[in-house]
């Protein structure tokens, strides 16, 4: 029998070898990946649970790791000082874990996915700063959507409603700033800008704040962008609620963080969703899925289970949650593949002078790059949605949804997907199952209360009250006064344009400082050209006037509609005519009755010539002959 058995192992060998050495690849008992969390957030405090979930239904689930236990080790780190967040990062990675789930704060995902590149570590990150790229760091993994969308679907909103400028407030560090940048681009691109935006650091003061909310109300826009972390956000909504600042006419859009910390708690406090009402926020699209119900309606379990009763499950919760999820998948088939778990120090982390910090700690992983690959290839369902990853390595579809706060809750006024990049009633699931339509005919969105409780949609912007003084500059012509001049007896500039340019501001619904200068002499007419030039170089603000639109002049200046137009016309000089009856003797003047008579007497003179010789009616004396001439 003996015999017999080692016989038919020699021929599996043979015939099965990739099969058989799968098989006896040792599948470790345990695996251990970490996590870089702040768990005082609500952001942190929802992913913990998040990680923790994914571990309990993994681990339970025989399917998956083939009897290996997938364990975490999560670590606190500072967001607000990027230095000391620095050094426990850095910590953190002396530990031997195969994969990172975080960390949330794109100061020190900066950083750690430099460390990830070295130690070949892929890091799970839900940081959604649109600058940390899989190009730059091949082990960087962004599991929920990026900026990049999120600001697309702001700059949305704001063409949408047919807004031109946005007053932009963030909080001073690579995610407000980065952010604010993409949001920038996504404007331009919809030829829209951003006329202002001010930044403050995360320890900023409340009389920085106010000053800050100040200086915003005195510009001319009233849209505002707010792009910052839940604590900042809420007391600037608050102050800016005490400033009068939440009523009529401004519009206020936050980004993500609005949402999430509306989602994640589970009571906030009146005097709060007082201060935010008629604030439009996205929130990242999370479609309707078993898995998703299934995380649900454990989820108060699971918060009391681990101490954070007080929150709710967010759609950050969501992407964590499969994020650990698609590091055990990528695991089962590492392992399937034969991968197996083993680091190597290296030489270039030794510290030569002694530091806490253990440097030559840190190992590399061997089969790092076969995990990541692993990871990249990801393609299941789960709570967060489809879960599979571009060529640029970003989940595809992402969407948000476009939310309304009024009253005590939120509304869901409308999509915006990167399928279609338009803002629409229809689910982004559903969209996928037809051909993307880009018609921005078919942009739509459902009725929106604003600040202030009205329904009408704010103009967005106001002339400000602390604008300067608009120089007009105007032709003092010397001639054709009637399109515009100086009076000199009143100091006072008077034409035509002068009446239209006055008519035109009576329109306007606010009011318009402004002051004509004039420019020329009034004794002889200005060169226009230099006219134009002092606009082009700021001298004047604008310039009325017969001013005529040439190609030249039209590549440094904007032109109002013409409101002059000749056409073709032909100048004549104007006289005054004879109306009676001898007015058909007009034309008659005395050099012409000159030539008809020099005329007449030539003529005769010729006949005469002709026929004097052979008629005798042209002979006789001098007199008769010339009576004969001039009949």
């Amino acid at each position: 029998m003996k015999i017999v058995f080692l016989m038919l192992l020699l021929v599996s060998l043979f015939l099965f070898p990739n099969e058989i050495h799968k098989s006896l690849a040792a599948r470790p008992s345990v695996v251990s990946i970490g996590s870089i969390l702040r768990f005082n957030s609500t952001t942190g405090g929802v992913s913990a649970v998040a990680i923790r979930a994914a571990l309990e239904d993994i681990n339970s689930d025989p399917t998956v790791l083939n009897g290996t236990t997938l364990q975490v080790d999560m670590r606190d780190t500072n967001c607000d000082d990027g230095f000391l967040g620095m050094v426990e990062a850095l910590q953190f990675m002396e530990t031997d874990a195969i994969a990172i789930i975080g960390p949330q704060c794109s100061t020190i995902a900066h950083i750690i996915s430099y460390v990830a590149n070295e130690l070949q570590v892929p890091l799970m990150s839900f940081a959604s700063d649109a600058t940390l790229s899989s190009i730059q760091f091949p082990f960087f993994v962004r599991t929920m959507p990026s900026d990049l969308y999120e600001m697309a679907a702001v700059a949305a909103v704001v063409d949408y409603y047919q807004w031109k400028i946005v007053t932009a407030i963030y909080i001073d560090d690579d995610y407000g700033r980065n952010g604010i940048a993409a949001l920038d681009d996504e404007l331009t691109a919809r030829r829209c800008k951003i006329s202002y935006k001010v930044g403050f650091p995360s320890n900023a003061k409340r009389s920085d704040l106010l000053n800050l909310l100040v200086t915003v109300s005195n510009m001319e826009s009233r849209v505002i962008i707010l792009h910052t972390g839940a604590e900042p956000g809420l007391k600037l909504l608050a102050l800016a609620n005490g400033l009068n600042m939440m009523g009529n006419g401004y519009v206020w859009i936050a980004t993500d963080w609005l949402s999430s910390y509306l989602d994640a708690n589970s009571s906030v406090r009146a005097e709060t969703i007082n201060d935010m009402q008629g604030v439009l926020t996205v929130r990242p699209h999370i479609p309707k899925s078993k898995m998703k119900s299934n995380l649900m309606s454990k989820w108060n379990s699971l918060s009391k289970k681990y101490n954070h009763s007080d929150l709710r499950l967010s759609a950050y919760g969501f992407y964590v949650y499969d994020s650990v999820w698609a590091v055990a998948r990528a695991l089962d088939s590492f392992f399937d593949d034969g991968g197996r778990i083993s680091f190597k120090n290296d030489s270039r982390l030794r510290d030569e002078t002694g530091g806490s910090l253990h440097l030559e700690a840190m190992s590399v992983f061997d089969m790092g790059k076969k995990l990541l690959d692993k990871i990249r290839q990801a393609n299941f369902t789960g709570a967060s949605g489809q879960v599979q990853f571009n060529a640029q390595g970003e989940l595809i579809h992402p969407a948000y949804d476009i939310i309304s706060i009024i009253g005590n809750g939120v509304r869901t006024i409308g999509f915006w997907s990167n399928y279609t990049r338009l803002l629409s009633t229809v689910l982004p699931e559903d969209l996928y199952l037809k051909p993307p339509n880009t018609s921005l005919a078919n942009q739509h969105l459902y009725d929106v209360i604003w600040p202030g409780e009205t329904a009408q949609k704010p103009r967005g912007w106001v002339f400000p009250s602390n604008a300067k003084e608009l120089i007009i500059g105007v032709p003092n012509r010397f001639s054709f006064k009637e399109f515009v001049t100086l009076d000199n007896a009143t100091g006072k500039m008077t034409g035509y344009c002068i009446d239209v340019f006055t008519q035109a501001l009576s329109l306007l619904p606010y009011p318009v400082t402004y002051r004509f200068r004039a420019f020329g002499t009034g004794t002889a007419n200005p060169h226009y050209d230099q006219l134009i030039q002092k606009v082009v170089d700021n001298e004047f603000d604008a310039a009325i006037g017969d001013i005529a639109i040439t190609m030249n002049r039209t590549q440094t200046l904007d032109f109002t509609q013409p409101f002059i137009e000749s056409g073709l016309v032909i100048l004549a000089p104007v006289k005054k005519h004879i109306t009676n009856s001898w007015a058909f003797l007009q034309p008659f003047t005395l050099g012409m009755w000159c030539v008809t008579g020099l005329s007449f007497l030539v003529v005769g003179a010729v006949i005469w010539v002709l026929e004097h010789r052979i008629n005798d009616d042209f002979r006789g004396s001098p007199r008769q002959q010339l009576i004969t001439i001039v009949w």
